[in-house]
């Protein structure tokens, strides 16, 4: 058993280099560029300034900065559930970005894109905790969306970045 799963992994792994698969953080591959060479749009909200966080958390903060990106940020609220007493008691954010890489300094679109998802939380608490819940719901749903961001930018930094 353990040698057909040893078969199975070498043919896999010969598979991938036919078809000249090269990991992106591998030492020539494409996202080693691309620490602390994105510079993010200033934010200028709450979930901005997450988002902005979050992706500078995962490509590094701009030191000399090749390129740029401008994003603009949508949330809308989905009532879910209503008591008998027809009070709200849950909610989902529905969170989408559609985001742009340019060069820096040039109008020169390298890539863009659009990624969506959503969080929710619990309004049965009280004003307090609600407001809290929907902070954290918002919070999270940011740190959804940038990873999502990084991972395209990732996916198609072969294409653009060097």
């Amino acid at each position: 058993m353990l040698l057909s799963d040893r078969r199975f992994f070498l043919t896999g792994l010969a598979a991938l280099a036919g078809c000249k698969f090269q990991p992106v953080y591998g030492p020539q591959g494409p996202a080693r560029e691309l620490d602390g060479a994105i510079e993010v749009m200033a934010p200028s909200d709450r979930n901005s300034f997450e988002l902005v966080r979050r992706l500078e958390q995962r490509l590094g903060q701009p030191q000399a900065p090749r390129y740029e990106l401008s994003y603009v940020v949508t949330v809308t609220t989905d009532e879910l559930a209503i008591s008998s007493t027809q009070v709200i008691n849950r909610y989902n954010l529905i969170g989408e970005i559609n985001f742009t890489l340019r060069e820096f300094g040039t109008e020169n679109v390298l890539t863009s894109g659009r990624v969506d998802n959503f969080t929710g939380y619990s309004a049965t608490g009280t004003t307090v905790s609600t407001q809290t819940a929907e902070r954290d719901a918002n919070d999270r749903l940011m740190v959804i969306l940038a990873d999502q961001i990084v991972a395209r930018l990732l996916a198609t930094s072969g294409a653009w970045a060097g």
